[in-house]
């Protein structure tokens, strides 16, 4: 079961929108009435969906928004506080994940398969209301940014006693790749296994809450003394082994490019290109450019992957609306997005301006 989309109203960096109806916006403007739309909204493939787009637009703040919301599926009731958690076991409420630009206005997410959908109001009620999700059973895996596993010794026993701070998804990972093995894996599977042990030089194995990588020679390396680019590789492993990665699961990856060697990029495509045949819906977040690009050029179908770009974009408020933001003007900065098959087709595409301007600078020499 695939999620087709996301709609988001005043929530962190995602404002209300009250841009008048322009062909250059209509890939996230609704139209309402005379063309004045309020939610950022965007539609998914059932593939690869990956998102660019220069920092603080909001890239992961979706991709967390969708778990909480797969999370929220496997639950038979309903659950206050599902997206908070993703943040921070410290914040007081969910007030503070407001865009407080208008005062008491309305904030919440809402994400849908096409058939069903979730939504969860952070303000001003603070509860959680759905149409025939819960229950739903998606199968979901966030991988964040930071990697867990070197630190996993003693790690959940603490967090279950004490309030540390580390947010939900990085307790989820460790927690995914504990679990054991399953005892069957597709003939796919094992092809996509055997392409990551062969780069990892070995396979992932637990003891006493220790990850090692035992290598092909039988030498064991702890995770915290091997490469940060091989573990994310041996994290990727382990969660396929665990069986956490099949058809009907989504994965969403946080910048997967982040301190992987770039001649490790062509093998996460392939990898992530296997598994979307297997049936994975996938969600990117990425700042690279080669990875996005490898992805579209070794895909064999267009609808495989889908590029998502985020942009911010300064607008003038309508006149009736100037005085609720005296702050700033009578002006917003409000994210918009543009969805698209090929990269060449991105507008404002921040990843591409900054190689170019590194290619200027080395002309100009």
């Amino acid at each position: 079961m695939a999620i087709q989309s996301i709609e988001i109203v005043n929530v962190m960096i995602f404002q209300r929108q009250w841009r008048k109806n322009n062909s250059y916006f209509s890939d996230s403007v609704v139209k309402e009435g005379d063309g004045i739309s309020d939610s950022f909204r965007l539609r998914f493939c059932d593939g690869i969906n990956v998102l660019i787009g220069e920092n603080g637009v909001g890239k992961t703040t979706i991709l967390k928004m969708i778990y909480a919301a797969a999370q929220q599926s496997l639950s038979d009731k309903k659950e206050k506080n599902a997206f908070r958690q993703y943040f921070s076991n410290d914040l007081p409420n969910n007030a503070v994940l407001k865009n407080n630009a208008r005062g008491l206005d309305v904030s919440y997410y809402k994400v849908s398969d096409g058939l069903h959908s979730f939504k969860e109001i952070l303000f001003p009620k603070e509860d959680v209301c759905e149409a025939g999700w819960n229950g739903l059973n998606i199968p979901s895996v966030f991988i964040p940014t930071t990697e867990m596993l070197s630190h996993s010794k003693g790690f959940l026993a603490l967090s279950r006693k004490y309030s540390i701070p580390f947010d939900e998804t990085q307790i989820d990972i460790i927690v995914n790749a504990s679990l054991p093995q399953t005892r069957k894996i597709t003939p796919m599977m094992k092809k996509v296994l055997k392409k990551i042990s062969d780069a990892i030089d070995g396979e992932v194995v637990i003891e006493d809450d220790t990850f090692f990588i035992e290598k092909k020679d039988g030498k064991r390396i702890e995770f915290s003394l091997e490469a940060e680019g091989l573990r994310k590789l041996g994290l990727l492993w382990k969660l396929i082994r665990n069986g956490l990665l099949e058809s009907g699961s989504i994965l969403l990856w946080d910048e997967p490019e982040a301190n992987l060697n770039p001649e490790l990029y062509p093998l996460v495509a392939e990898i992530l290109l296997e598994l979307q045949k297997n049936g994975v819906q996938i969600f990117l977040a990425t700042h690279s450019y080669n990875l996005a690009k490898y992805l579209e050029i070794r895909r064999t179908e267009q609808e495989q992957v889908m590029f998502h770009n985020l942009y911010q974009y300064q607008e003038h408020l309508p006149e009736e609306l100037k005085d609720t933001l005296p702050e700033i003007g009578g002006r917003q900065r409000t994210i918009y997005s543009q969805s698209v098959y090929k990269m060449d087709e991105i507008r404002q595409n921040h990843i591409m301006m900054a190689d170019n301007k590194l290619l200027d600078e080395v002309y100009d020499l």
